[in-house]
């Protein structure tokens, strides 16, 4: 009777020791979810924060990211400190960047986001974990946590960690270079699948127009027009001389034009921001660089590159034969430079 007993006894262990077992989810288990997620999404809608390390002092983003299948996204990205927001657009149109508070937007054809994801995008967090196979996976408390190599545009992003909860939500997702130096982080803090969008809500006229622009900083002082100094990048390629800058005004509008020659030769011209409705050439290869505090058009032709952007109510230009990483590397420069 004693034995009969004993053998139930280990039966119920056995049976709970089973059922706990199988109630918990492998990295191929959770990956082979994530797929079918991934497979069979039609909307989500989040909101987050994102902090990137660019030079000296970290850029804090307040993040919005709407998607609707097949390939509508909208991104609004708001520096929090100076509360500029920029957002991008994706429609049966093409591509947009748009600046609300200037009345200012670019339009181009390109294949974004699939050629270069963002960390706040889910299609870009969930296909890193798809496709790494050397994937490293654990439990963090509640969560589940994957580390994996980075595929973004920035190559100096190579390794990242990623939180999903229970759900196949994203939680937190950290980004490091290859000497392991965080660079960037995204705390998400709303995320919702299955979302209802208004009929207008990807249109470009509905998001450059329908804010309260009283509520959006004020971009451009008429009276300012010839303040802002000279603004010269901080990095520059070896083998490359700057030339003397020129300042060129035409009907009350100033121009700086920096020229650069050497091994490459290319010009960067800065004006003051003001509103414009632009389309880069569709015979062009266009595509959106995150330059870490703002967005910029590449656009290439005839192996001239040129990069846009604006930047602290500066308009920048940047056009030449430098590489597209030597580009960037330019741009990124002019973050936190100071007018001469």
């Amino acid at each position: 009777m004693q034995q009969a007993k004993w053998l139930v006894a280990m039966m119920l262990v056995i049976l709970v020791f089973t059922a706990t077992g199988c109630g918990q989810k492998d990295a191929t288990d959770i990956v082979g979810d994530l797929d079918k997620k991934l497979n069979n999404l039609e909307s989500y809608k989040t909101s987050g924060t994102m902090i990137i390390q660019t030079g000296n002092q970290p850029q804090e983003y307040s993040i919005e990211v709407w998607y609707k299948q097949p390939e509508y996204y909208r991104i609004a990205l708001t520096n929090t400190t100076t509360n500029v927001m920029q957002i991008v657009l994706r429609n049966d149109d093409g591509v947009f960047v748009l600046d609300p508070a200037l009345n200012k937007s670019y339009r181009f054809k390109s294949d974004w986001p699939k050629s270069n994801g963002a960390v706040y995008l889910y299609q870009s967090i969930a296909t890193s974990i798809i496709d790494d196979p050397d994937r490293v996976f654990t439990m963090e408390e509640q969560y589940y946590l994957f580390a994996v190599n980075a595929n973004y545009q920035n190559k100096s992003l190579s390794k990242q960690k990623i939180w999903l909860d229970k759900d196949l939500r994203p939680v937190k997702v950290l980004v490091y270079d290859p000497k392991e130096t965080q660079l960037v982080e995204m705390n998400y803090t709303q995320f919702e699948f299955a979302v209802s969008f208004d009929n207008d809500a990807f249109d470009m006229k509905r998001n450059l127009t329908g804010w309260d622009l009283d509520a959006l900083p004020t971009m451009i002082n008429q009276d300012d027009t010839k303040s802002f100094g000279i603004i010269e990048p901080a990095y520059i390629p070896d083998g490359i001389t700057k030339n003397t800058p020129k300042i060129v005004t035409n009907q009350d509008e100033r121009t700086v034009v920096i020229k650069y020659t050497g091994d490459y030769y290319y010009n960067l011209t800065e004006s003051r921001a003001k509103a414009v409705m632009t389309s880069v050439p569709e015979t062009s290869i266009t595509d959106i660089v995150d330059l870490g505090f703002s967005i910029g058009i590449l656009s290439e032709m005839d192996e001239i590159r040129k990069l846009t952007w604006t930047y602290d109510n500066i308009d920048f230009t940047l056009t030449g034969d430098l590489p597209t990483n030597e580009m960037i590397d330019v741009a990124k420069s002019v973050f936190g430079q100071a007018g001469k």
